[in-house]
C-alpha cells in the first residue's frame, strides 16, 4: 500500500498530521492554522523568540486541529517498550504519528548526532531489520534509524514540553465537518491564545505578543546573541510568516476580512524581518516589530466582533 509523504521542517507536525488523515486531510497549511499557532508572539523566557502564542505548544496544536476536524485517535506516552511495539506493529494502513522527538537525535540528517533541544514530529511506517522506516516531514521520505537509537531520540529530557515516547494511532473519523466549519469553530480559541486566558501554563518571565515584541525590538537594537540570530533568520522569522499568511488565506475564506487583512499584514511585517535581521538592519527590523506589537490586541478585537 501506498503511503504519500508531504514534507516541510517549520510545519512538521502539521504535514506529519497531514499524512495520517491520508486524503481526507484539509492540508498542512489549513491544519497549522486549526493549531492555534499564528495567534499570538512570545518571547520564552524572556530570551527566545517565536511567533506563536505563549503557553501553546505542538502537541496542544495536533490535538486542536483534531478535534476541530472530527477526528479521533488513540494517545499513549510515557513507555518506552509500548512505543516500540507501536513502532514494530505500524503499517501504511496505520502510520504512527511520533513526537516531540529531540531532532538532534536523528543521525540520517547530516550534521546531527547530538541533542540540539529542536522539537520535531515524524510518522513511523514499521520495523524492518532493526530499522524504523518513517517519513520525516524535514525533507526526508522513508528515512530510516536503528529502533533504539529512534527510542532514544524519542524522549523528551531536553525538549521544553511534552512527554517521552508520545504516540498516536488509530486516526479514524468521528464526524464530518466542513474546512470552513472548522476553521470558524477556532476563532474561540484563537482569541484565547491572543488574550492570553487560554488556561495553559506559560514558562516563568515570557512575554507576550507586544510586550514580546518590544523587548525584542530592543534586543535587536542592543545585538543579538549569535544564538537568537541564528534560531531567528533560521526557523522564527519563516514559520511565523508562513503560518500567518496561512491564516489570512483560511480567514478570508469564512469572510472574516477584516481580520484577515490584519493578518496579512502582520505575515508581511514578520516576513520583512528575515532581510533586515539577517543583514543587521537594527533599526528597521525594530520598527517593524514595534508596528508588528499592537495588532494583537486589534486582531482579538476584530474576531470577537465577526469583522
Amino acid at each position: 500500500m501506498f503511503f504519500p509523504y508531504t514534507g516541510s521542517g517549520s510545519y512538521c507536525y502539521a504535514n506529519a498530521l497531514d499524512m495520517c488523515l491520508g486524503d481526507a486531510s484539509p492540508g498542512p497549511a489549513v491544519i497549522e492554522v486549526l493549531t492555534g499557532s499564528p495567534f499570538g508572539m512570545q518571547l520564552l523566557g524572556g530570551t527566545t523568540p517565536f511567533f506563536d502564542p505563549a503557553g501553546w505548544d505542538g502537541d496542544i496544536g495536533i490535538d486542536a486541529a483534531l478535534a476541530a476536524l472530527g477526528w479521533e485517535c488513540r494517545r499513549t506516552s510515557g513507555d518506552r517498550e509500548e512505543a516500540e511495539r507501536l513502532l514494530r506493529e505500524a503499517e501504511t494502513a496505520d502510520p504512527v504519528l511520533v513526537g516531540p522527538v529531540e531532532m538532534g537525535l536523528h543521525d540520517h540528517r547530516p550534521g546531527l548526532g547530538e541533542p540540539i533541544g529542536a522539537d520535531h514530529c515524524v510518522v513511523a511506517l514499521g520495523v524492518t531489520g532493526g530499522m524504523v522506516r518513517f517519513h520525516d516531514p524535514a525533507g526526508h521520505p522513508f528515512a530510516t534509524l536503528p529502533v533504539e537509537r529512534f527510542l532514544d531520540a524519542w524522549r523528551t529530557d531536553t525538549l521544553g514540553y511534552g512527554e517521552s515516547y508520545t504516540a498516536r494511532t488509530g486516526f479514524a473519523k468521528a464526524r464530518e465537518v466542513e474546512v470552513a466549519d472548522a476553521v470558524e469553530r477556532t476563532i474561540g480559541a484563537a482569541v484565547a491564545w491572543l488574550t492570553g486566558e487560554h488556561g495553559h501554563p506559560v514558562p516563568p518571565g515570557t512575554l507576550r505578543n507586544g510586550e514580546a515584541a518590544e523587548r525584542l525590538a530592543a534586543l535587536i537594537e542592543e545585538g543579538l546573541p549569535e544564538e537568537t540570530h541564528g534560531h531567528l533568520t533560521h526557523f522564527a522569522i519563516h514559520v511565523g510568516a508562513r503560518r500567518l499568511a496561512d491564516a489570512a488565506v483560511c480567514l478570508s475564506g469564512i469572510d472574516r476580512r477584516s481580520a484577515a487583512a490584519l493578518v496579512s499584514r502582520q505575515s508581511e511585517l514578520v516576513g520583512s524581518l528575515q532581510y533586515e535581521v539577517t543583514t543587521g538592519r537594527a533599526e528597521r527590523a525594530a520598527a517593524a516589530l514595534r508596528e508588528l506589537g499592537p495588532t494583537y490586541g486589534e486582531l482579538a478585537e476584530r474576531l470577537r466582533s465577526g469583522d
